[in-house]
């Protein structure tokens, strides 16, 4: 079968597609309930704060190490073995109300989920034709998508109906099913081609371990991603507070507007990748995203702000799929680790980073002004991208 034709959809792929999907759903049933269960503990603000955020941390230190662990275990053992870290992490928060026990075990959570991330996606990406690794990661994202919409509402149910116990236990034993199901991947020869060798066999071993903590060869990407994380950093931030400034209500609608339309987006970019390349996903995606900011930050109504809601959505959708799917790309399948633990962690830093900067802005200045500061940095965002993609278009010349 020629690599046009074959077809995403394989055994191993719709297992990493489930997998992946279910294990965000169990992360994001603590996003609205941890810092609920720290404030019982007795936590303060910056506590909470700081218990929260320590998980990203923590999962920025480790991915970098994540290529030299393949020197005692293959792909799909140290991905399962780092979702049963998330497993116990996550039952053991409900075992303490100290705050200290607390602190650690979410800084094991971290390392499991950040060990997780990366390996799932190259992984997903080992096992795609590469004609279609755009389509096949736009698809891949879609089921972290929904996820992450779902996870939040049953985390809040779950702990309505049977109390923060409940909720851990719940959460930790759907992260487990995530694991289980990656005991039925295969380990036949990937799709990508025969002469390939199978990247879930552990790679020659380099000499010692080491801890790379950028690849050049995506710094492109990389970089496109920073500036991204720190537009999604100042929308899923400050959005609600700057609705509620602006007395417009039901914010809700923006998220599910943004989140429906990004879902229909990736599955058009990707093919729109596959055939022509990054370039004519990234140019309108960015276009739109500059607009879309743009009618954030004048919107008086929920008309307004749900029109833009449908431009961001159209140019945050298809932004993560495909720079993801670039940098799987650029770099030989012994070099993704250390690929996707640079874009990662890029991405987390621009999030994380830029809601910290983007709030001191707001606070001396005011959240219209904050977003049409978002606005002119998707504008460099547009001009990186323009730049970036003629640069790699020549080197590959």
């Amino acid at each position: 079968m020629s690599e046009t034709n074959k077809t995403i959809w394989t055994k191993n792929f719709i297992i990493l597609f489930t997998s992946n999907a279910i294990l965000w759903m169990a992360f994001e049933m603590l996003t609205p309930t941890l810092p609920l269960y720290l404030e019982k503990c007795g936590a303060s603000p910056f506590q909470i704060g700081l218990i929260i955020g320590i998980l990203t941390l923590s999962a920025m230190i480790i991915r970098p190490f994540t290529s030299s662990m393949l020197l005692f275990l293959n792909k799909q053992y140290i991905l399962f073995i780092s979702i049963l870290v998330c497993v116990l992490a996550t039952g053991s928060y409900l075992l303490t109300t100290s705050l200290l026990l607390l602190f650690f075990f979410r800084v094991v959570h971290g390392l499991g989920f950040g060990i997780a991330t990366v390996y799932y996606a190259t992984l997903t990406a080992d096992n795609l034709p590469d004609s279609h690794l755009g389509e096949g990661m736009g698809y891949f994202g879609i089921g972290e998508s929904v996820c992450l919409s779902v996870g939040p509402i049953l985390g809040v149910a779950m702990l309505n109906k049977y109390d923060f116990s409940g909720m851990f236990f719940s959460s930790a034993l759907i992260s487990l099913f995530a694991g289980l199901l990656l005991l039925r991947l295969t380990g036949r020869s990937l799709p990508n081609s025969e002469e390939k060798k199978s990247s879930s066999e552990p790679k020659a071993p380099p000499k010692k371990i080491t801890f790379k903590l950028l690849e050049k060869r995506v710094l492109s990407q990389s970089l496109l991603m920073l500036l991204n994380g720190i537009i999604i950093g100042g929308v899923i931030s400050f959005i609600a507070l700057y609705a509620n400034e602006r007395g417009i209500t039901n914010i809700a609608w923006f998220f599910f507007i943004s989140a429906l339309i990004g879902v229909v987006i990736r599955v058009l970019s990707g093919k729109i990748y596959d055939k022509k390349g990054p370039f004519y996903v990234l140019l309108p995606a960015g276009l739109c995203l500059m607009v879309g900011l743009i009618l954030i930050s004048f919107s008086t109504s929920e008309l307004q702000i749900n029109l833009a809601a449908l431009f961001y959505g159209i140019g945050i959708g298809p932004l993560f799929s495909v720079l993801l799917a670039w940098t799987m790309t650029t770099v030989d399948n012994e070099s993704r680790e250390d690929a996707m633990s640079s874009f990662l962690n890029f991405f987390d830093f621009g999030v994380g980073g830029g809601a910290i900067f983007l709030g001191v802005i707001a606070q001396v200045s005011s959240y219209q002004f904050m977003y049409l500061l978002l606005a002119v940095i998707a504008g460099a965002n547009l001009l990186a991208t323009l730049f970036l993609t003629r640069v790699k278009k020549n080197q590959a010349a």
